[in-house]
Order: structure tokens, then C-alpha cells, then sequence
């Protein structure tokens, strides 16, 4: 249980967050602290995005009325440097700026791991000069960690002419800190079904479609981060995969391609009751203070490979897109 808990943060960000000194980018002020999340939990909802994509189809021969399939998938998300990192420019915040006096450089976001990079605030407080001093947080690779993971369980049921129903969802988990739960609904048509030759044909073709939504909740007022209370995250997702998939029709290993349009959207609230304790803002207290907003769309392509044994099948793929992910499935199913 520790480990879903802990694979839940991750994948919506949440660790990079709570692992963070919250007190310390409030103590920015407001703007500098919405600002600063905004880009450094950014990265993460993206890669979240297009790892909930993925994992819509092992084949592209649709299976026929009555037959069914029940998947277990795993998806491991991976980023490149350059989502690891954002550069931090003095000049678009208020009041952050670096001890070593340089005016921009290169910060960690959630998935990066650069350390020890110290910014300060200073201004008065009631009437008296205050300056704070701390470090920025860095981010999940500085444990060893460059991948997002995902996973979920998946049906499919056949229908008619070639078409395929899916649906997918992860039994919520809650408990004191983490509520997370997903659900999602695809069709996949095989174009070559509705041909008369079909079945001289070596490879079948099929238009696929999927939709995936995601709802999680992180509390962090136990923490004991900054003082207040009803701290937590909210994240909301939203992702469609939009694919061409052909692949082989042998009895045993085939081999399957897809090539499409991946379109997300992830809406993450700060909520809860935030008090500054050090610095020139510490008198402030911030209620509910920023809500942040992140898009994805792009191609995507993947390559993979199915073994089936009688009722047990399995299967792996790779997608190159913005986020690359690796896929696997174990699969129980009937034609």
C-alpha cells in the first residue's frame, strides 16, 4: 500500500511538491509563489498527461461479437533534460532573487535535480528591514527517479462489423493523504473488417480512439510545512489519443504500429489556508491562492509486439512523442 501511495504522488507531482519548503516560496509573496509552481509542477502534469494516454491497444485485429479481453497496464513515462529544468529570469518576479547576484539561471523543476541554488526575499516589516534566505527545491531525479508511472485496468468486448469497446479505470485509492482514481472509454474499428477480403489480408487496420479522465487529491496539512489548514492539491486531467494502428495476424507473435494525435489538458488547485511565518510577508495569509492550467497535444508513434498463449497474452510497446512511455500489459481474454 505504501507503494501505490507513494506511485500516486509521483505520478501527479504531488511528491515534488510536499517534498518542497512551501513556507519558503510563500514567503516570495503570492505572485512570486504562483509563478515559481506554475513552472516547476508544469513538467509533471505534462508527462502525467501523456502517460495516460497510451495503453489503448496491443493489436489492431478488433476482436469479434462476444469476444473480450481484460488488461492489466503499467505505463513508465520518461522526460528529457530539458524538462527537468526552467530558467528562472529575476525580472519576471517581484521579489526572488539569487544570493550569488546573477540575474537568470537554470532552476530544477519537480522531475529535475539541481540542489543547493539560494535565492533570497528582503523588504520591511513594520517598518523594520527583513531578508529570508533559502534554497529552491529540486526534484524527483535527485532520488534516482526519471520516469512517470501510471497503471490501470482495461477491458475490451467486441461488437459487431469490427467494432471494439474499452474501458478502463484504476480503483480508487484513499486514505488519509492521497485520493486518486481514473476512468476512461475507447472504441477501436477495423477498417479491414469491412472489407470482403479480410481475411486474405496479412495485416488488419484500425482507427482507434480513447479518452481518459483522472481526479486526485493530496493533503499536506500534517506536514507541518507552513502553518494553516485544509492544505492540499487538487489535480484534474483530461487526455484523448486519437491513433492508426496496423499490425500482423499471426497465431502466436505479432507485431503492431500506431501513429496519431495525443490532446491533454491537467488543471491543478493549490487549495487550503496558507499563514507566512518569516520574512516581509509574514504577516499574510493566503486562502485557496493560485489555480494553474497545462496543455498538451502532438504526435505520437508507437512500435510493439504481442505473445499470445491461449487465454493469457502479453504485451510491450514504446511511443515516441514530447514524452517518450514505455507499455506493458498482461492480458486474459477470449476471441
Amino acid at each position: 500500500m505504501k507503494y501505490i501511495i507513494a506511485s500516486a504522488c509521483l505520478f501527479l507531482g504531488f511528491a515534488g511538491f510536499s517534498q518542497s519548503n512551501v513556507n519558503e516560496i510563500f514567503a516570495a509573496g503570492i505572485e512570486d509563489a504562483e509563478k515559481f509552481t506554475d513552472n516547476y509542477l508544469g513538467p509533471v502534469s505534462e508527462g502525467a498527461l501523456y502517460s495516460l494516454a497510451n495503453g489503448w491497444y496491443n493489436t489492431a485485429d478488433a476482436k469479434p461479437l462476444g469476444g473480450f479481453e481484460i488488461s492489466i497496464v503499467g505505463n513508465m513515462t520518461s522526460f528529457k533534460d530539458d524538462k527537468k529544468t526552467f530558467l528562472l529570469n529575476t525580472a519576471d518576479y517581484e521579489n526572488l532573487q539569487f544570493q550569488d547576484g546573477s540575474t537568470s539561471k537554470l532552476v530544477s523543476t519537480a522531475l529535475g535535480d539541481l540542489e543547493g541554488i539560494g535565492v533570497f526575499v528582503e523588504g520591511e516589516f513594520l517598518g523594520i528591514s527583513s531578508r529570508e534566505e533559502f534554497d529552491l527545491p529540486t526534484g524527483l531525479a535527485s532520488e534516482g527517479i526519471n520516469f512517470i508511472p501510471s497503471g490501470f485496468l482495461q477491458v475490451g468486448v467486441g461488437l459487431v462489423k469490427g467494432l471494439e469497446v474499452k474501458a478502463r479505470f484504476l480503483p480508487k485509492i484513499d486514505n488519509d493523504e492521497v485520493n486518486i482514481g481514473l476512468y476512461g472509454v475507447g472504441l477501436q474499428q477495423e477498417i479491414t473488417k469491412l472489407f470482403s477480403t479480410e481475411n486474405a489480408l496479412p495485416v488488419a487496420i484500425s482507427a482507434v480512439i480513447g479518452y481518459t479522465h483522472l481526479d486526485g487529491t493530496y493533503d499536506f496539512t500534517n506536514t507541518n510545512v507552513v502553518d494553516g489548514k485544509d492544505q492540499r492539491i487538487d489535480v484534474g486531467m483530461d487526455v484523448w489519443n486519437f491513433q492508426a494502428v496496423a499490425a500482423t495476424k499471426l497465431k502466436i507473435i505479432n507485431f503492431y504500429g500506431g501513429l496519431g494525435y495525443v490532446s491533454g489538458k491537467s488543471i491543478t488547485d493549490v487549495l487550503g489556508e496558507y499563514n507566512v511565518r518569516s520574512g516581509p510577508f509574514q504577516s499574510e495569509t493566503y486562502i485557496d491562492p493560485f489555480s494553474f492550467t497545462r496543455k498538451v497535444s502532438g504526435m505520437a508513434a508507437t512500435v510493439g509486439t504481442k505473445l499470445k498463449l491461449g487465454f493469457f497474452r502479453l504485451n510491450a510497446d514504446y511511443t515516441f512523442a514530447e514524452y517518450n512511455n514505455l507499455t506493458v500489459g498482461v492480458n486474459f481474454g477470449f476471441r
